[in-house]
């Protein structure tokens, strides 16, 4: 190989060497708006016009916060019961700001790239004229020996111009290599002294490759392909060696430098993979959120499930990083169109429900106005036929804001146990009818009896309902028998509920630990199923604590208080078994964390 062909393959390897050599990006995403723009202008302040990925990046993560808070304004806006087509964003004076001084970053990067494209040009044309010049001394045989000296100056000026367009600075540095070697093959100088110019150059290429060998123990990718670039120009800016040995160095030099290129190459691979897998999980998130069917969420319950799941993915969603910067800006619009239509949707259906759940406050307003009127009436029976007449309005006018539900059902109450009572003083002389209710109910309870305790559930469950409805259709029966007739009823039904509720609730506990054991290779399934269990067990002892606080201002003097009492006393025993279960269900979780 001669010293020409030797050129051409450093140039080679250089060329061939991955295009990619951009540095991982900054985390600027840590940052708030002050911070991103103070490193701008710190960044104009040290005219560093090179930092222009920094700024894009920069840019990126500062529009990233604008939009959550831009998102975050829109939903406080819908939550405090507006229309989202009145949202107006306000005006940011840090966004002010940033603009401009992003628009002066790519006035000053404009000129900068002007006056550096001039200067390659004009160094370009310094090192042509240059190169002419040694071209002339070398083509002079007859006097090149006497020119050394001045050839030698001419080379260290050549190399002391750097920079040249880069689409000239291959061929510029080719036709500089092969006038010096031609130089050199002409040359007939003392071999004494260009011995010791080669040996110069020997020692300090052997320099470059030992600086290369140890780039390939350097921990930061991006900093070793970078410095390998370095000494590749330091390379190219020393003199040849001895011909013989030209090769052999230039191949060790080589090798090194394929090992660095190499795990470059790897690097940005793995990321790419990285940023591909991103992308698939967040196309997933994205096909998710749009799976959900908004016209089923008919509930509030449902709504709320459903929040529960959106807020999951929106979290799940910045735990992944970047996607590719192709996709990544249009897989977040696709994400946040979908959060926007699901919240929307949401904010629409509560101011629905609320409208309707007004509307069913003022019927019954209404029907309590017409129940309390009665008082007045003089026939009592007509009043008591009237009273059930709105009891039956009463129970087909759907549900009103959670606040005035007990006023109102309080009142309406009262009203109508006012009339009932007044009725029960005229009706002494129905202690027959009583009795016989009496036998009757005291039949339903033989029924009751009768049925087993380990049978097909749905059969004898369905005959307990019928049971419980012809129970439910006698009349009353006598005062001093209520309770205990009623206590004898409620111990029948209880214990057959209890019985088949016991098989059930073991059925779904045992179901529950197979779910357990199928959630024990995700740590993280198992900690997101204990948090669920922990939130429904405080919200049940929070319902539990209000019961027993409202418990003490029913009035149980009357049979309506006392019926309200019991169903809550009911309640409050429901709610005990259900926090039983959702303490034995965590307790498992436990056991197995």
């Amino acid at each position: 190989m001669n010293d020409l062909e030797k050129t051409t393959s450093e140039e080679e390897l250089i060329i061939s060497t991955p295009s990619e050599t951009e540095e991982a990006p900054v985390n600027y995403h840590n940052m708030s708006k002050e911070e991103l723009n103070a490193v701008v202008r710190t960044i104009l302040a040290d005219n560093n016009m090179e930092a222009h990925r920094d700024i894009t990046a920069i840019k990126q993560a500062f529009f990233n916060i604008r939009s959550r808070e831009s998102l975050e304004e829109v939903n406080a806006f819908v939550e405090a019961g507006n229309d989202p087509k009145d949202f107006s964003s306000q005006v940011d004076e840090q966004e002010a700001e940033f603009k401009k001084l992003y628009a002066e970053f790519k006035e000053r990067r404009a000129q900068y790239l002007a006056a550096e494209e001039a200067r390659r040009a004009e160094n370009l044309a310094k090192k042509q004229e240059i190169l002419d010049k040694i071209k002339s001394i070398a083509e002079d045989i007859d006097n090149v020996n006497v020119k050394f000296a001045e050839f030698q100056q001419l080379q260290q000026d050549f190399k002391e111009i750097k920079d040249v367009p880069a689409t000239a600075e291959t061929e510029i540095w080719k036709n500089f290599q092969a006038v010096v070697e031609q130089y050199y093959d002409h040359l007939k100088m003392n071999k004494e002294l260009r011995d010791l110019d080669f040996k110069k150059n020997l020692e300090a290429k052997k320099n470059l490759v030992a600086e290369a060998h140890k780039l390939e123990n350097e921990a930061d990718v991006i900093a070793a392909f970078r410095a390998l670039q370095g000494l590749h120009d330091e390379w190219r800016n020393i003199g040849p060696v001895a011909k013989e040995i030209r090769e052999e160095l230039w191949n060790e030099f080589k090798e090194a430098s394929t090992v660095i290129n190499k795990r470059h190459q790897d690097y940005f691979e793995q990321r790419k993979a990285a940023e591909q897998a991103n992308e698939e999980a967040k196309t997933k998130l994205c096909e998710e959120i749009e799976s959900i069917d908004l016209n089923e969420l008919t509930s509030f319950n449902a709504w709320a499930t459903a929040t529960e799941k959106v807020i999951e993915l929106q979290k799940k969603w910045k735990e992944y990083g970047y996607a590719s910067k192709k996709a990544n800006v249009a897989l977040y619009s696709r994400f946040r169109k979908a959060c926007d239509d699901f919240f929307n949707r949401k904010t629409e259906y509560f101011q629905k429900t609320k409208d309707e759940f007004n509307a069913n406050l003022e019927k019954k307003t209404r029907l309590c106005e017409r129940a309390e009127a009665l008082k007045e009436q003089e026939d009592i029976n007509k009043a008591a036929n009237e009273v059930v007449k709105l009891q039956a309005e009463w129970k087909k006018v759907g549900s009103v804001p959670r606040k005035q539900s007990d006023a109102i059902w309080e009142r309406f109450q009262t009203a109508c146990n006012y009339i009932f009572d007044e009725r029960k003083k005229l009706h002494s002389a129905r202690r027959d009818e009583e009795m016989a209710n009496l036998d009757a109910k005291r039949a339903v309870i033989a029924k009751l009896k009768e049925l087993p305790l380990d049978g097909e559930r749905r059969e004898v469950i369905g005959k307990v309902k019928e049971l419980q409805e012809e129970w439910q259709k006698i009349g009353f029966v006598p005062f001093k028998m209520k309770d205990k007739v009623y206590a004898e009823y409620r111990e029948i039904c209880d214990a057959l509920y209890g019985s088949y509720q016991a098989k059930e609730d073991k059925a779904r506990m045992s179901n529950f630990r197979n779910r357990v054991n199928e959630m024990k290779d995700g740590g993280q399934k198992l900690d997101r199923e204990r948090d669920k269990l922990v939130r429904a067990l405080e919200a049940r002892k929070s319902e539990l604590k209000t019961i027993e606080n409202n418990m003490g201002f029913f009035n149980v003097k009357s049979s309506a208080g006392n019926s309200m009492l019991k169903e809550m006393e009911n309640k409050i025993k429901r709610l005990k078994e259900d926090m039983r279960q959702i303490e034995e269900k965590i307790a498992i979780l436990d056991a197995e964390a």
